[in-house]
């Protein structure tokens, strides 16, 4: 047996966790430098606001003046998921952090009423996060996933969802569309629905051998799983990442060298310190920079250079690397309004230093050095000069909150009077 919880409108619940007097008002978290709604409550949704609705052409709406905005804070939603992780392991034997707001549960051989169980689950995790959730759960991860969406979408339910039964499903069933189940985007209803299937029941009802033509052994995998047989397992180790970038969009045009090259050396810096937090070395590096797309009238400029490297993750040698393929690239007059640095060929860090290796002894205890002063005291406390100083390319986040769970500085401070 199989669950899913999922936390309710994660971003704006975490900002309620910190300000009571949010938690009957409507709440919009924006993406990137404030640009458009990307997480909105139930009372934000009900005045018309769409997800991806554009804050500066909805921010003067009359009927939006009570709204709170806030401007992303991943920092602190990133270690709210993580409190939450380490709840549900105090009460079932296995998650799976499917996302930094959905976790599948592992259920089996729990005995006496589930739902009971889960309505427990979900009330601790409110009482100590303060994160409201919604559990679905079923003998398949597929089914899990399928009720937790119907434990959201119908309030009756109370924020619970049993699909164990086979009657339930069908009844479930029959009245879904396909697009409601796992797997199944946007570019495959259009071909389900070509050959006559349209709802959940319709798709497991279909002949093997159809499914199998339009969706490969996936779409196979799928149909079991929805027929309540298990094909995928839950997983508790995480996959080791095959690539990594760091990349922002600007809080206003770059034009010049200097400021880029800041920006670069920054978004190297920060990928190598996840490659070592994860005890990876990268032997690919790529750096881009581009215009804005949307203002092609000031010039369209989007180049990409890689190169491979000697398999690292000192920040001093990625960031030599980064600097001149950016010195490369650069070409003056462009409104630059984007740049990024990828690292690809991750493999486990190697201990021994071969014959020619770039990197030394002492570098590797000044990375460790400044890794140890930015856990202690927050990330940038310690950064390359390179990197500067002012950074005027830094995203747009005049709505920001404070870091209260990362941040010795900015947690919440109980006062007497």
């Amino acid at each position: 047996m199989y669950g899913l919880i999922d936390c309710n409108a994660f971003y704006c619940s975490c900002q309620r966790t910190f300000d009571p007097t949010l938690k009957h008002k409507p709440v919009v978290v924006l993406s990137n430098n404030d640009g458009c709604a990307i997480a909105r409550t139930k009372e934000a949704k009900n005045l018309g606001i769409k997800m991806g609705d554009a804050w500066h052409l909805i921010k003067t709406q009359r009927n939006l003046k009570d709204v709170a905005w806030y401007s992303s804070n991943y920092p602190l939603y990133a270690d709210m998921s993580r409190r939450v992780y380490e709840v549900l392991l105090d009460h079932v034997p296995r998650v799976e952090a499917y996302s930094i707001d959905e976790m599948f549960l592992d259920l089996a051989g729990f005995s006496g009423d589930l739902a009971q169980r889960c309505d427990q689950i979900r009330a601790t995790v409110e009482q100590i996060t303060k994160i409201p959730t919604c559990v679905g759960w079923g003998p398949t991860k597929a089914i899990a996933k399928l009720a937790n969406y119907i434990a959201k979408d119908r309030p009756e339910l109370e924020g619970l969802c049993d699909l164990s039964d086979p009657a339930t499903r069908q009844r479930y069933y029959r009245n879904l569309p396909v697009s409601e189940v796992w797997g199944i985007g946007r570019r495959l209803v259009p071909r389900l629905e070509e050959v006559g299937i349209r709802s959940i029941q319709q798709f497991v009802e279909a002949d093997e051998a159809l499914i199998r033509k339009l969706m490969m052994i996936t779409g196979v995998r799928l149909q079991a799983e929805l027929r309540g047989d298990s094909c995928m397992a839950l997983s508790e180790i995480i996959e080791q990442r095959k690539g990594m970038t760091c990349s922002r969009s600007f809080g206003q045009p770059v034009t010049e060298y200097t400021d880029m090259r800041e920006a670069i050396t920054t978004f190297t810096s920060r990928a190598a310190e996840k490659l070592r937090a994860e005890d990876l070395d990268t032997g690919h590096i790529a750096v881009f920079i581009q215009t804005n797309p949307h203002r092609r009238q000031d010039g369209w400029y989007a180049p990409q250079i890689s190169i491979s490297c000697e398999p690292t993750n000192d920040t001093f040698a990625l960031v030599a690397h980064a600097t001149r393929l950016l010195k490369v690239m650069w070409k003056n007059g462009y409104r630059y309004a984007k740049a990024g640095v990828s690292f690809n060929d991750l493999a486990p860090t190697c201990r021994q230093n071969t014959l020619f290796a770039t990197t030394n002894e002492r570098s590797r205890q000044a990375t460790k050095a400044m890794d140890a002063v930015n856990q202690r005291f927050g990330k940038g406390t310690m950064s390359l000069l390179s990197a500067g100083l002012q950074n005027k390319w830094q995203p747009r986040q005049g709505m920001l909150s404070q870091r209260y769970t990362t941040n010795i500085n900015e947690i919440m401070e109980a006062k007497t009077f």
